[in-house]
Formats: structure tokens, C-alpha cells, sequence
């Protein structure tokens, strides 16, 4: 029987990038008075934090030795493009043999990368899904090869393999309203658990979470709210992902929050009325708690929480090794 011998949780974006270009980009966005400025020391200090949460990931992947990774992201003008949005799956699994992205270390212009698919256990998990009350979609082929899939599920990858393990692609709309809930993500990864342990292949299994924690970086008036990262982690690590999911759910922006608004369709939102929590890319949280509550109740290690103030964004990294069976209530 295949078997989930770890989680890995990631930000997908500022990784690597050196500290002398990072004042750049923070001139580049509309960022919110209060948020404060890094000195270059700061940001060197700060960089080589998440250089050391990369690797320490790495090599925890390494150790788990894993037959397949389970990658969950979300998809923003890839291959589901905006502001068109003439379909947009709330969750999609990819089943082809393999699928090609942009690595996230090389020119725009470079070739795509190919990654091998587990076609087997994603299509196992196409019809897991729904056998347990989910309706997914699913993709054979890119909807759109010319751009490749998303930097959500390439980035982990590039970040932490050599692109030689398998991955079960697993698109979760967590970008565009309505999304999906954290509740409704906490169901779907409890289901994913519940798929693998059944699945007769003997297979090591990592799911990986791809994106967040709080970013609205090309909103107006930008910041960042630490303290709502800091509470998530700290129903994450003790592996109480309902509670996270009702943290995320309950979130409500205040109404002169502009970083936050949502009513105007263009290529960062539909136009339609917001789901409840906080809005675009921090939304990418739901990726972690769906990976995540394939461990429900198993304890998470947050490996870094980064607070870079120039994106602004909360870069963090966690991960669980200690997967104890599944008790959902």
C-alpha cells in the first residue's frame, strides 16, 4: 500500500533572490506607510534565513526518499488565463504521463523542463475524489503548453529536486473568487490521505503546499499582517488544520482595506464577490492546509518564517515527517 511519509510546506516566490535587487522591487509596488524598510543588512541576514530553510527542506525531502511527490498550487493567468476566466476549475488534477514548466532558475526564453506525472496514482486520485464527494476536473494535456504549468507546482520542484521524482500535479483555485474555503480544503486534503492509504502501489508519498503565507503585492496599499501568519502557524504545528481552516474562514478585512478589494475584474480578479478570508495571493494558504491535512492531527516543525518587508510577504517554510494515522472527527 502506498504510504504519506511526509509533508513539506513552501512560499514559491523570493527564492534566491539577492538583497541588492530586493529595494527594486519594493519601489515598484504600492506599499502601505506603515510597513517598515529593511537596511541592506537586514535583507542579507534575511536572505540567507530563507537559503537555509531551502536547504534544510531539501534535505529532509532527501531522507524521506520519495517514490512520488504530491505538489498542491494554484494556477494565476498560466494556464487558466485572466481576466477571459473562461473556465477555472476549483480543483484539477493533472493525469497526463508528464507535464513541462519554466524552472524557476532560468531565462524567461529557456526551454521548459519535463517532469515525469504518477499518471497511476493521479488518476487514483481523480477517482478517489469522486468516490469521497468531490468533483474535480482534470487535465491530460495543458490548457495552455506554450506557457507551461503554473510556477506553483515548478518552483517547489526546482527548489528542492533535480527534477527526477515523479509529481501528481494538484491545481486548487485559491486565487480568484469564489474560491474554495479553508473548510472545504481541509475536507480535500483529508480526502487525498485517505486515497493514499488505500492506493495498492507501494509508494512513498510527500505532498508539498506551494505558495503564501500573506502577500498582496500588486494590490494597493499592500502590507502585511504578521500576527494573522502567526496564529495559522501555530494551529499548523500542532496539526490542527480544522482550526486553521476556521482561522483562515473568519478572517474579515476591514472595509478600508483597498489591498483587499476584489470588485473590479481585471487579470488579478474576477469581479465577483470575495470568499470569505483574506484575499489573492495569501489566499495560497489553502494550498498548505489542503497538503497539510493529509497529516491531520501530526505535529508540523515551522522550519522559518521569513518577514520580508519589501515584498511584503511572511516566506516561510514547515514541514512534518511524523505522520500519525488519519483521525478526522
Amino acid at each position: 500500500m502506498a504510504e504519506l511519509v511526509g509533508v513539506l510546506n513552501c512560499s514559491h516566490v523570493w527564492i534566491g533572490r539577492p538583497p541588492e535587487l530586493w529595494d527594486a522591487v519594493r519601489q515598484s509596488r504600492d506599499i502601505r506607510a506603515d510597513v517598515p524598510t529593511e537596511t541592506m543588512e537586514e535583507r542579507v541576514e534575511k536572505a540567507a534565513r530563507v537559503a537555509a530553510a531551502v536547504k534544510t527542506m531539501k534535505d529532509k525531502l532527501a531522507e524521506l526518499r520519495p517514490d512520488v511527490l504530491i505538489i498542491v498550487g494554484d494556477d494565476q493567468d498560466e494556464n487558466y488565463p485572466a481576466p477571459a476566466f473562461r473556465v477555472l476549475p476549483p480543483i484539477s488534477v493533472y493525469v497526463g504521463d508528464e507535464f513541462a514548466g519554466a524552472r524557476y532558475d532560468a531565462p524567461r526564453d529557456a526551454p521548459h523542463q519535463v517532469v515525469a506525472n504518477h499518471a497511476g496514482l493521479a488518476k487514483g486520485i481523480l477517482y478517489g475524489l469522486m468516490d469521497n464527494g468531490f468533483d474535480p476536473a482534470y487535465c491530460m494535456d495543458l490548457p495552455n503548453p506554450d506557457k507551461g504549468i503554473g510556477h506553483a507546482v515548478m518552483n517547489p520542484i526546482g527548489y528542492f529536486t533535480e527534477y527526477e521524482i515523479p509529481v501528481v500535479p494538484i491545481v486548487i483555485n485559491a486565487y480568484f473568487a469564489p474560491c474554495i474555503t479553508g473548510k472545504r480544503a481541509n475536507q480535500l486534503g483529508n480526502a487525498l490521505r485517505k486515497i493514499v492509504d488505500e492506493y495498492p502501489e507501494d509508494l512513498r508519498v510527500v505532498a508539498i503546499g506551494s505558495g503564501g503565507l500573506w502577500h498582496t503585492t500588486s494590490a494597493p496599499q499592500t502590507w502585511l499582517n504578521e500576527e494573522f501568519d502567526r496564529i495559522g502557524m501555530e494551529y499548523l504545528s500542532k496539526g490542527d488544520l480544522k482550526g486553521w481552516a476556521n482561522h483562515f474562514d473568519s478572517y474579515m478585512p476591514d472595509e478600508d482595506d483597498k489591498s483587499q478589494w476584489v470588485g473590479n475584474r481585471d487579470r488579478g480578479a474576477t469581479g465577483m464577490p470575495m470568499t470569505p478570508g483574506p484575499q489573492f495571493g495569501t489566499r495560497e494558504e489553502l494550498d498548505w492546509i489542503t497538503a497539510s491535512s493529509m497529516a491531520e492531527g501530526s505535529p508540523f516543525k515551522i522550519v522559518d518564517m521569513v518577514t520580508i518587508y519589501s515584498s511584503p510577504i511572511d516566506c516561510t517554510f514547515a514541514m512534518c515527517d511524523d505522520i500519525k494515522p488519519l483521525k478526522v472527527k
